[in-house]
């Protein structure tokens, strides 16, 4: 197939002569089509890839690889297993937290959070929320004295900033003379932080582990202790482990039991819109069929001249395969150069189309994230450029076909 001459017909008829040019426009359609198909593909892969990345990064980040609690949804003794979690493998860190929902209120606003009661030294160890402190520390959390961090939307929408006084409502009752009423605790704005994620910006609060106990009547109890793992993918396996090895005293739950349907939605979507681009890159590689069926058809009586001086059928099949998969590789080349460079520069080029057409594409209060992140992967490159030109080859098989079976007397005969 890869013969000199072989080659070197194939590769003259992708050069169109005055009467040809048809079929050369046709070719050029062939190999943007394949080019455009494969960009589209890696761009979008990329894209989700992206997403799932920056999902499980700022997920992870604000929640915990691994959790630990007592039987009854408490934990009485979270020193001690503080200390047997220190020495066992592939545990990085452990901070225990409080967890509840309350309502908060300032003045005429109101909206339901989720408030988490935390050691603010401890913190660091399992979350990356100190790293995210849009204003104040989290060593602001002094215990007994009410501080609270909110979220950047949470605050936006009740009107707070530092030092603002804010009222938390508990579920938990209390039993007056006048009744039975809330409990309620009036604390002071002590931070703001901002993860980037709607979900936590707008619905998690902060305090000090010590007002939590106080607020939700936990004394010397906690919710339990959140754990870091070293290889957060290896998750399922290390938590069966670790609770095997703290003999059933414990329940040991990681995060893909709260997470999974998501990023296996997330997984499901990436198939199907690989299947889908997919198909659009097939149907520009089958162009490449009525290509060379218009090509093989003009060239008729060069087929039979070239049979006449010796030229096999193989090797005629081989100079339209050859024509056939430089079309394929040209496309998926030039493909995956325009995927590649759109993919590594996603983030520059949408807020620009944003700020140049005052549009938003990703708005913070419906998506979980307000930037289209991006992440090239390699092997889907790979993958895609492969597939790609397996199509563009497959196309040519059935033209290539047809232009060996030409019989050369018959052809001459109208010559």
């Amino acid at each position: 197939m890869f013969k000199p001459l072989i080659f070197y017909i194939g590769l003259r008829y992708t050069r169109a002569k005055r009467r040809t040019q048809f079929i050369s426009f046709i070719t050029l359609t062939s190999v943007l089509g394949i080019a455009l198909g494969v960009t589209a593909l890696i761009t979008v892969l990329s894209v989700m890839n992206g997403f799932e990345a920056e999902l499980r990064e700022r997920i992870l980040g604000m929640t915990s690889h691994a959790t630990a609690t007592g039987k009854y949804g408490q934990l009485e003794d979270w020193r001690e297993l503080d200390q047997k979690l220190k020495g066992y493998p592939h545990v990085e860190g452990a901070a225990p937290f409080i967890t509840g929902q309350v309502m908060i209120n300032a003045d005429r606003r109101v909206s339901g959070t989720m408030l988490n009661g935390i050691l603010p030294e401890y913190e660091s160890r399992v979350s990356e929320v100190a790293d995210k402190m849009k204003t104040g520390k989290l060593s602001d959390l002094v215990a007994g004295q009410y501080g609270i961090v909110l979220g950047v939307e949470l605050a936006n929408y009740l009107g707070v900033t530092m030092g603002d006084k804010i009222t938390v409502i508990s579920p938990q009752i209390n039993s007056t003379p006048a009744g039975i009423v809330p409990r309620m605790r009036r604390f002071t704005v002590v931070g703001i932080f901002q993860v980037g994620m709607y979900e936590y910006d707008r619905n998690m609060a902060l305090i000090n582990i010590d007002d939590a106990a106080k607020l939700f009547r936990m004394d010397n109890a906690v919710s339990g202790l959140r754990i870091k793992l070293d290889d957060l993918f290896n998750a399922p396996q290390i938590t069966h482990a670790l609770g095997a090895a703290l003999y059933g005293e414990y329940q040991v739950s990681d995060w893909t039991l709260a997470h999974s349907n998501f990023f296996r939605a997330i997984q499901t979507e990436k198939r199907v819109m690989f299947i889908i681009l997919l198909l659009i890159v097939a149907v520009a590689a089958f162009n490449i069929v009525s290509t060379l069926v218009m090509v093989v058809t003009d060239k008729r009586g060069d087929i039979a001249i070239l049979k006449t001086q010796g030229l096999t059928s193989g090797s005629v099949m081989g100079i339209f395969m050859v024509l056939g998969s430089i079309i394929g590789i040209v496309g998926t080349a030039l493909g995956t150069l325009g995927g590649i460079a759109l993919a590594l520069n996603v983030e520059t080029i949408v807020p620009a189309i944003e700020k140049l057409f005052h549009v938003q594409f990703m708005a913070a209060d419906v998506y979980y994230i307000s930037q289209l992140p991006s992440k090239l992967v390699w092997s889907d490159v790979y993958a895609i450029a492969g597939m790609a030109f397996f199509l563009s080859l497959l196309a040519t098989i059935y033209p290539a076909w047809q232009a060996s079976r030409i019989n050369p007397a018959e052809v001459l005969r109208y010559e």
